[in-house]
């Protein structure tokens, strides 16, 4: 029964890291590099939502109700998103044409990940801050098994989302545009593609979706501090890689997994090297299946 509540646990955390491999799986997926804004915009959206719900001395402590905290913490990674679309991405591309490709939207987005961090230092301290939602500890059993009631709602609405996500790819103009847009941009604009229009929804999409994540991750746990990103941050792109790049449904996979390994690496052999089964795991998976589980082609070839 300890086992299988264990797996149970490690289900429940994989569920919050499917959201940021979903992310980062559009990133990569559709504009060819990975951007290290999503563990600040997790972050971000996790702050955000501390500081207006929570009373107190801190700059936003209003004691909002935890819905409207959390709406406005996705509204604000919603902003940030366009802010570093319009940076990492169309002033470089505009500035330096191809040259961006990869290496400048990385670099940039790089620096973003540490001014939002010290940034939310500067504003809220360096300490983790309690974040106390009304159904944190909440569960639910079922055969003598507990299931947290945060972890469950990131586990459905990750498959939800994405299932959504998959269905605006393949069956909309937006998610054609989108298609064409991960294939060849330059060819996608000979289509009649707007670029310049499309683009911003990748990174708006991706935001919300990291937005849901921290928010999720700081009900499940009780604590939020300015580099709660890079603490998943890792894991989520372990995912990624483990289920294929530019598969979502195998980011969901991934991150599934992923949670699975670290919390019985945790369980069996305590934190100190929950880091070394997953990574282990990844490096035979890149050895004897270099695509991942799910990947069945090359990135920037027939990608979702």
């Amino acid at each position: 029964m300890i086992l299988l509540q264990q797996i149970v646990n490690g289900l429940m955390l994989g569920g919050v890291l499917a959201f940021v491999a979903v992310a980062f799986t559009l990133s990569i997926g559709m504009l060819n590099f990975l951007n290290f804004t999503i563990p600040a915009l997790f972050m971000v959206a996790g702050m955000v939502a501390w500081a207006l719900s929570t009373a107190g001395p801190h700059l936003g402590g209003f004691g909002w109700h935890w819905l409207a905290a959390a709406a406005a913490g996705v509204g604000v990674v919603v902003l940030a998103s366009l802010l570093i679309e319009r940076v990492t991405y169309r002033y470089m591309k505009a500035r330096f044409g191809d040259a961006t490709e990869h290496a400048l939207p990385l670099v940039s987005s790089l620096g973003f990940l540490i001014v939002f961090e010290h940034l939310a230092m500067a504003l809220w301290g360096g300490d983790p801050q309690r974040f106390t939602l009304p159904f944190k500890d909440t569960t639910i059993t079922v055969g003598g098994l507990l299931f947290g009631m945060p972890h469950l709602i990131a586990l459905v609405l990750a498959i939800a989302l994405v299932a959504l996500l998959n269905g605006l790819l393949k069956r909309t103009q937006l998610g054609r545009a989108l298609r064409a847009i991960a294939e060849n941009p330059n060819a996608a604009t000979l289509m009649g593609v707007e670029v310049q229009r499309i683009v911003p929804v990748v990174f708006v999409i991706a935001g919300v979706l990291s937005a849901f994540a921290g928010i999720l991750y700081a009900a499940s746990y009780g604590t939020v501090t300015p580099f709660m990103g890079e603490a998943i941050a890792t894991d989520a792109i372990a995912g990624m890689v483990l289920g294929g790049l530019g598969n979502i449904w195998g980011a969901i996979a991934g991150g599934l997994v992923v949670g699975l390994v670290k919390v019985l690496a945790i369980s069996t052999f305590g934190a100190e090297i929950e880091k070394i089964p997953v990574w282990g795991l990844l490096l035979l998976i890149l050895v004897v299946r270099p695509q991942g589980l799910f990947g069945g082609s090359k990135i920037g070839k027939g990608k979702f």
